[in-house]
């Protein structure tokens, strides 16, 4: 059984030799002596003709730049340009566009939604689109467990924070003072609202009503509700 590879070399090791050494030796002394003499030879050229020193300075400068720059344009030339459309691009090369926010699309008008009819996350959705189809910055729901009374917070159109508090209640069960007393805790204290106000697929108590004049807390039951989402009329420009 054979193993396939390069075959030693056959031939005797390379002896050492004084001959061969001496010989290197002298001719590196040569060299040295060579180029101590040019040294000492410009130099006294240099003292000798000074202006022709200087000329000589110039010309090797001027070589030097020259092939500098033919490095350069070398490996500029050399370098990847723009790839062909034959070419493959690799997952490094491919840059990601940039997400462009596509304006609102409602498949059905909101005014035709019935609030009633849906969850409270769903109502907490509607309320954000009514937002943002009239014109608000952001608008996002970021109601849960801890929001602190915040429902939705958005950014109106010139550029006021909108903090929203959503109750989705049947017609039998009203907003009460306690609800609103909770938010206008909150709202600007802790959410730094410019703007506070409370949704609701019901109705206000007048004591609710009451505590939000005082605070300045916009109350829109269920038929203000309607009205906003058929008018596309915002509340909080009225």
């Amino acid at each position: 059984m054979t193993t396939a590879g390069r075959r030693p070399h056959s031939g005797r090791p390379y002896a050492f030799s004084l001959r061969r050494l001496s010989l290197c030796f002298g001719l590196i002394a040569l060299v040295l002596l060579a180029a101590g003499t040019a040294l000492k030879a410009g130099a006294r050229a240099a003292d000798d003709h000074p202006v022709a020193a200087v000329a000589l300075g110039l010309l090797a400068l001027a070589a030097a730049v020259l092939v500098r720059r033919r490095r350069v344009r070398v490996a500029r030339t050399a370098a990847p340009g723009p790839s062909a459309p034959g070419d493959v691009l690799t997952p490094d090369a491919i840059v990601p566009a940039a997400p462009v926010e596509e304006p609102l699309e409602v498949e059905e008008p909101l005014a035709e939604v019935g609030f009633e009819a849906m969850s409270a996350e769903e109502f907490e959705q509607a309320v954000a689109d009514l937002c943002r189809r009239d014109g608000c910055r952001t608008a996002e729901v970021v109601g849960g467990a801890g929001d602190l009374g915040a429902d939705v917070l958005a950014v109106t159109p010139d550029g006021q924070r909108l903090v929203i508090q959503c109750k989705r209640y049947d017609a039998a069960h009203k907003v009460g003072s306690q609800d609103l007393q909770r938010f206008g805790g909150t709202c600007f204290a802790v959410h730094d609202a410019h703007i506070a106000a409370v949704v609701t697929t019901s109705e206000f108590t007048e004591p609710a009503l009451e505590y939000a004049a005082q605070c300045g807390i916009l109350c829109l039951d269920g038929q203000a509700l309607t009205t906003w989402a058929s008018t596309g009329s915002a509340p909080w420009t009225e």
